[in-house]
């Protein structure tokens, strides 16, 4: 006998592992951490985006206002300063320093409408430097719809510099023609202290948007720290290392817990429920045959014959139903893990005894911590008929592998160098009480008890030519999580 701890490249071929298309970047839909995390970073982002606009927006907006102003005390001096002449309009000198520098960034002009939908120049400060302020073809029409009122705008300056511009229409004492008054400044530095602002402003949200979600982040993992607890707990007693739910939970998730209880307890009566009407059936019923069995057995004759044979035909398939009435029952049960190595060891050094004669040797191969999901019993009754009809017919070698499939299955794999079965007669085998040699001990019924407790165990057997030379066994269970 060779036993082998460990995986095998052929067992792992059967089923790749799927591709996982990332966990925290799927669909937040399907996860309620990434939920809860997608939705608040959402509307962190919203609610900071609306205060960066409306921060910036009101920054520049009272910037704006403090230039208007200061364009407007330009204006009233300027209007203050100005006097109606038979030939135009005379400015008195206005002592503002940045108005008598030439191209220093503040100006100030005097204008008429020409007629023509545009503005003529009476006077301008010495600042423009023989130039003029920009006028926007639709100002002249403006200026009239709001006479007395002051209009802004943003244009170029004489060097090509942004300027705020106001403008207002006025009359004058003495002169029956409105009078247009035009203030500038530059306004360079307004735009340059808003541009800071809003850097400075859009970091410092940026900085505090991320430190929000961070913190909804931790908040929720924290907050939803009990309901992975109990995932957790739950995976325990699907994988056997424990039988109830024990912790205490908060008062939100305890219900839940307690109802997962009353489910795990009302799932074990079920089970002990039909266990106990199996174990009435069997002893109902076999009591009976047995009786019958031993009758028959004291007498001779065609009668006794038959009685004896279709009562052992009646016992066997009172055998069979039992058998696979009780493995639906424990399929049933959560928590049940049996080390399929351990079971492979002693099939496999019980079935050497038994086949010394002829010098069969088992090689089997398992991982350590490969377990099946149910109970030991049925996984030697599975692996022993197969591992068993293997030997009979052998030559001298009988391979046994097992691996998982990473899709919650795992794969036995049992072949030997006999002679094989057709192909066309594979299928007749799985059937019960079917023999393909009738020169072979055994009742027929080895297969098709292998097939009903796999079936029961949601599980699947296939038959296949072996490269040994023999026959291939495939056999499909479910696997308990280490």
């Amino acid at each position: 006998m060779t036993g082998t701890t460990g995986g095998t490249d052929e067992v792992n071929k059967v089923a790749p592992e799927p591709q996982s298309w990332g966990r925290w970047f799927g669909r937040p839909g399907r996860s309620l951490t990434r939920r809860l995390i997608w939705l608040a970073a959402l509307w962190i982002v919203l609610a900071l985006v609306a205060t960066g606009w409306t921060l910036t927006g009101q920054y520049q907006e009272s910037a704006l206002r403090r230039l208007g102003n200061m364009l407007g005390e330009t204006i009233d001096e300027v209007v203050l300063a100005s006097n109606a002449t038979p030939t135009g309009v005379v400015v008195a000198e206005i002592r503002d320093a940045r108005t008598l520098r030439p191209l220093s960034g503040k100006y100030w002009a005097v204008a008429e409408p020409d007629g023509r939908g545009g503005l003529r120049v009476l006077a301008r400060s010495p600042s423009l430097a023989g130039e003029a302020l920009a006028v926007p073809a639709e100002l002249p029409d403006r200026l009239v719809d709001a006479f007395g009122e002051m209009i802004s705008y943003n244009a170029n300056g004489p060097i090509g510099r942004p300027l705020r511009i106001a403008a207002t229409m006025k009359r004058l004492p003495g002169r029956e023609a409105p009078v247009v008054f035009m203030a500038g400044i530059d306004r360079s530095n307004i735009d340059k202290d808003t541009r800071q602002f809003a850097t400075f402003t859009w970091t410092a949200l940026l900085i505090l948007g991320l430190g929000l979600v961070t913190a909804v982040f931790l908040q929720v993992q924290i907050g939803l720290r009990p309901l992975f607890g109990l995932r957790n707990e739950i995976a325990d007693v699907r994988k056997g290392k424990a039988a109830r739910i024990v912790r205490n939970y908060p008062l939100e998730i305890q219900p839940l817990a307690e109802q997962v209880n009353r489910l795990l307890d009302h799932n074990q009566e079920t089970v002990e429920r039909q266990r106990t009407h199996v174990g009435n059936l069997a002893h109902a019923l076999k009591t009976p045959l047995s009786v019958m069995l031993a009758e028959a057995g004291t007498q001779e004759g065609p009668l006794p014959d038959m009685v004896r044979k279709q009562t052992e035909v009646m016992k066997a398939q009172v055998d069979h139903h039992l058998r696979r009435a009780r493995a639906a029952a424990r399929a049933q049960l959560l928590g049940e893990r049996t080390p399929i190595a351990e079971v492979l060891d002693e099939l496999a050094v019980m079935l050497e005894r038994v086949f010394e004669a002829r010098k069969i040797e088992i090689d089997w191969r398992a991982p350590d911590d490969l377990g099946f999901r149910g109970e030991r019993q049925d996984l030697q009754e599975i692996l022993g008929n197969l591992m068993e009809n293997a030997c009979k017919w052998a030559k001298r070698r009988v391979r046994v592998s097992a691996g998982p499939t990473h899709l919650g299955q795992m794969v036995v794999v049992v072949e030997d160098d006999g002679p094989g079965l057709p192909a066309d007669q594979r299928e007749a085998a799985l059937e019960r009480g079917a023999r393909m040699d009738e020169t072979t001990p055994g009742s027929g019924l080895g297969l098709s008890i292998v097939v009903e407790l796999t079936r029961a165990y949601g599980g699947r057997i296939t038959l296949g030519d072996s490269d040994m030379g023999g026959l291939k066994v495939l056999l499909e269970l479910p696997t308990a999580e280490a």
